[in-house]
């Protein structure tokens, strides 16, 4: 594997495009319509994954903060939900054709505070503005439906509007698709929202509300704070009865406190936890398609998606064919700051993140493992660790029971289809699983038989805007993207009309 020595962090090149795009990124909070500085004063640093320095310095909210997003969220509230939904809709688009004009920036932007490589940060401003247009071409396709009822004594009305103020935890890991899949649906289905974004990638979505501002949205229905204290500035909104809608995307641990917390006012909640994706590949597949599938399933963002394909469950018979060609690949990899050509695997998100993956890669390790190519932490600056493939991954290894959210490949074998099922269901997640079969039959089995909420047949990357996103059992709960995402900030109505 070949490792570049990152580049010097922006900041220290003042005439460099990276420092004047930074300049350019909004440092405080969106409130209200307006730019404010945080209440108490304090603020919050940004790093460079790849470095570990400081690229830019934001508002750092506290409770009254949050208090004041909730307080114009609700305020804004009656007249947009009374907004005509092509309105909406127009601002929606509005805001992808902006997106698409400043694509560069918000790809470059994202490649400096998460470390993706800048190939990949392209893809998700594509993938990201999808949900812009997806969700502005859905707001005037909001529905219900009339007609008598059984008994012949009136007539049904059945109507369909916007739950009300929505609250939107966004994660670190996308930031741009992640706030786009959550936005772009409330605001299509008439609610407001407050949007807090991870403290370790929030810049991306501070200029996506400069954007959405240009575009034309009103003051108030869209509001975003960036905080390192995010218990104590959620908590209060979550537990205001006003609040209505609660998003998140993130761990299952946190998702469950926050089921916990929604409780109390019984909140609408959408909910995309954590995931073990299975990656099965059967003796009849193409290997071709397999290896390919693998690495876009597994090295895509670094490992650090929770589609992220994490037991490759292989069958005996071409086990050790898929793990010679996957090492050949993977040992060609090139690791480095994501702004640099030609890098295809760029820094974990911090060293935390580094420290758990090489001991996930340890006890495998241990129990018997084989590191076929990598396995190790990267000396120097930022947080890199190197693209691995391990084989003989044995039962009762936390790799297999943890997500591990890193360019780590492992492989266990199985010699029938009920033993790569029972392998494949093994797990408390139910987001996606993979599976390679040249059977049309045996793929529409696997269809029926893992218990996941989405499946790629012969495919390793599967996420549509116009496709429902989303899992079961501790994967979560609601669907995001696609006709069903709308539906998450819709309530329905039934009226009776007796007849005259």
């Amino acid at each position: 594997m070949t490792i570049s020595t990152p580049t010097p962090v922006p900041s220290s090149s003042p005439d460099s495009l990276e420092a004047d795009l930074l300049a350019r990124v909004p440092s405080q909070l969106f409130i209200g319509g307006d730019w404010v500085d945080a209440r108490a004063g304090a603020t919050l640093d940004v790093h460079d994954p790849a470095t570990g320095l400081v690229i830019k310095t934001i508002a750092d909210a506290r409770a009254e903060d949050g208090l004041a997003a909730l307080d114009a969220a609700v305020a804004a509230a009656d007249e947009w939900a009374e907004t005509a939904p092509r309105a909406r809709g127009e601002i929606l688009r509005g805001a992808f054709d902006l997106l698409q004009e400043r694509r560069e920036d918000f790809a470059l932007l994202m490649t400096l505070e998460m470390g993706k490589p800048l190939a990949e940060a392209r893809g998700e401003v594509t993938y990201g503005g999808e949900f812009l247009r997806w969700f502005s071409e859905e707001a005037v396709r909001i529905g219900g439906r009339y007609g008598r009822n059984p008994e012949g004594t009136g007539s049904m009305i059945v109507s369909e509007r916007p739950v009300g103020p929505a609250f939107l935890i966004t994660p670190w890991n996308f930031p741009l698709a992640m706030a786009t899949r959550k936005i772009a649906p409330a605001l299509a289905a008439g609610c407001t929202a407050v949007v807090k974004p991870a403290s370790l990638t929030p810049l991306t979505t501070l200029l996506l509300a400069s954007l959405l501002e240009e575009a034309g949205l009103p003051k108030g229905v869209l509001n975003v704070f960036t905080t390192s204290t995010t218990s104590a500035v959620s908590d209060p909104i979550i537990a205001d009865p006003r609040l209505r809608k609660l998003s998140f995307t993130g761990s299952t641990g946190v998702g469950q406190q926050l089921i916990r917390q929604s409780a109390q006012n019984v909140l609408r909640i959408s909910m995309e936890l954590g995931g073990n994706a299975p990656f099965v590949v059967f003796e009849d597949a193409d290997l071709d398609k397999a290896v390919e599938g693998a690495l876009a399933a597994k090295f895509r963002n670094i490992g650090q998606a929770c589609t992220a394909a994490n037991r490759f469950i292989v069958h005996t018979s071409v086990a050790s064919e898929f793990a010679t060609r996957l090492s050949a690949r993977v040992s060609a990899f090139r690791m480095g700051r994501g702004t640099e050509e030609g890098v295809t695997v760029g820094p974990l998100i911090n060293d935390a993140a580094v420290t758990k993956v090489d001991a996930l890669v340890t006890d495998a390790v241990s129990r018997g493992a084989t590191v076929r190519t990598g396995g190790h932490p990267v000396d120097g600056d930022g947080s890199f660790y190197e693209a691995t493939v391990i084989t003989g991954v044995t039962a009762g290894s936390d790799i297999l029971r943890e997500e591990i959210f890193g360019p780590v490949l492992s492989i266990v074998e199985f010699s029938d289809e009920d033993e790569a099922v029972r392998l494949a269901n093994d797990t408390e997640y139910g987001l996606v699983s993979y599976v390679f079969t040249e059977s049309l039959a045996r793929g529409q089995r696997m269809i029926d038989r893992l218990d996941t909420g989405m499946m790629g047949l012969n495919v390793g990357v599967l996420s549509n805007a116009a496709a429902p996103f989303g899992g079961v059992k501790q994967s979560g709960l609601g669907r995001e993207g696609g006709s069903e995402g709308i539906r998450e900030y819709l309530s329905t109505k039934y009226t009776l009309i007796p007849n005259a």
